[in-house]
């Protein structure tokens, strides 16, 4: 069983395959608690669900692409046979993640969404660096970042574990960090890393 804050049908706001229809299975439950966060609503407890109630609800949308989010999903014992189930579905899935548990139980197929928390969010220490060791090619890496400080913890991270090869996603909290400061800021450093904003938020979906 999982505990379930939510099933919706929106296009995906961010990562690489931002603006595609999505799926999303919102877990509820999280271990951190970040100073950002804009889903606490997701810490409460949910519904339990089996897996196959799970499968069901998520087949009542055309997208093939699903993402598994939180909350923290991987906190949750099942998410990987969960991960398993739509994987044999015919689904293309992503895992949003905070990196702070272990990964090594998610399925290589996976695309996962590894949230690297910088100093603003409060969690900085949260990172579990050997799940570096388990990235995959289609990996992405995201930065949310709330000021400059934030940014330098970035780059540096990025240089400290030789990622510059990886897909990096940086995103502003943009209540605090406007996007064109910190596009400036990349841009005057050359990063590869990608600005990302919130789709989702820009075009008032949920």
């Amino acid at each position: 069983m999982l505990n379930v804050c939510e099933i919706f049908y929106s296009l995906q706001g961010e990562s690489t395959l931002s603006g595609r229809p999505c799926v999303f299975i919102r877990l509820s439950g999280c271990n951190l608690r970040c100073s950002y966060c804009d889903t606490q609503y997701a810490f409460a407890p949910g519904r339990e669900m089996d897996i196959p109630q799970i499968m069901a609800q998520a087949a009542k949308y055309p997208a093939q692409l699903v993402e598994i989010t939180g909350g923290e999903p991987v906190w949750q014992d099942e998410t990987p046979r969960l991960c398993e189930e739509l994987l044999e579905a015919g689904y293309q899935v992503m895992l949003e993640t905070n990196s702070s548990l272990y990964l090594e139980d998610i399925p290589a197929q996976v695309i996962k969404i590894i949230d690297v928390k910088c100093p603003g969010s409060g969690c900085a220490d949260s990172f579990m660096k050997w799940n570096l060791k388990l990235l995959q090619p289609h990996d992405e890496l995201k930065f949310v970042l709330t000021n400059y400080q934030d940014y330098l913890f970035a780059r540096q991270f990025i240089k400290d574990n030789s990622l510059e090869s990886r897909t990096l996603l940086f995103s502003p909290v943009t209540s605090v960090l406007p996007a064109q400061t910190l596009a400036q800021w990349m841009l005057d450093d050359g990063l590869t890393a990608r600005l990302q904003l919130q789709l989702h938020k820009i075009c008032d979906l949920k």
